[in-house]
């Protein structure tokens, strides 16, 4: 913002702990700080994201920025949630939630790979570091059980992402790859998958 980096990371210090403009930590407590065009508040107001995270204290930091773009990113301890609320910008714009044209129809997960690719480009990418792809064993079931290997579905999912990810990305990153186009407008796709757990795991879990 007007060459300024604002950075908002998870509240325990093992994941950051810190907000950051510029690579310096401001606002330790509860305040307001303008920087260039932007104003960042930090306090414990806002409607949650997820209602499930209402048992914790909330840590809200509200980004009010150029072009009337607002924020708010909710900090939890190992993890962030985030809002975006802003116009269309006047030459359109495409990401991760779709490219905000009204049409629901083309917001699907398919459509998007289609359009931007499997990952947002390194250019782009709101994130100072891109998450490491992973997937877990309950998700691989869930991916073999509902997504299998063979299906129109998952052929068109290791396809686009075989094409789309860098060279040389591993089976497990396709894979991965492949659960985000199968399951992505599934908002309780992890949740999903938990219960493919076996009871051999569940055991070990206690």
């Amino acid at each position: 913002i007007g060459g300024n980096i604002i950075e908002v990371e998870p509240m325990e210090e093992e994941y950051g702990g810190r907000i950051l403009v510029n690579g310096q930590q401001v606002l330790q407590e509860f305040g307001t700080i303008a920087v260039g065009g932007a104003t960042i508040v930090f306090d414990g107001n806002g409607v949650l994201v997820d209602q499930a995270a209402s048992q914790w204290k909330k840590n809200i930091v509200h980004l009010s920025l150029p072009m009337g773009i607002y924020m708010e990113v909710f900090r939890w301890g190992n993890y962030i949630d985030m809002t975006i609320n802003m116009r269309p910008l006047a030459g359109g714009q495409d990401g991760s939630c779709g490219n905000f044209n009204n049409d629901p129809n083309d917001d699907t997960t398919q459509a998007i790979f289609d359009r931007i690719g499997a990952r947002i480009a390194p250019g782009e990418l709101l994130m100072r570091n891109r998450a490491t792809m992973a997937i877990s064993p309950q998700q691989v079931t869930m991916l073999q059980q509902q997504c299998a290997e063979g299906s129109t579905q998952r052929l068109e999912a290791n396809q686009k992402c075989a094409a789309d990810l860098f060279q040389g990305a591993t089976e497990v990153q396709i894979e991965a790859c492949a659960f985000d186009y199968c399951f992505g407008m599934n908002e309780h796709a992890l949740q999903t998958a938990k219960t493919y757990i076996t009871s051999e795991e569940r055991k070990q879990l206690g």
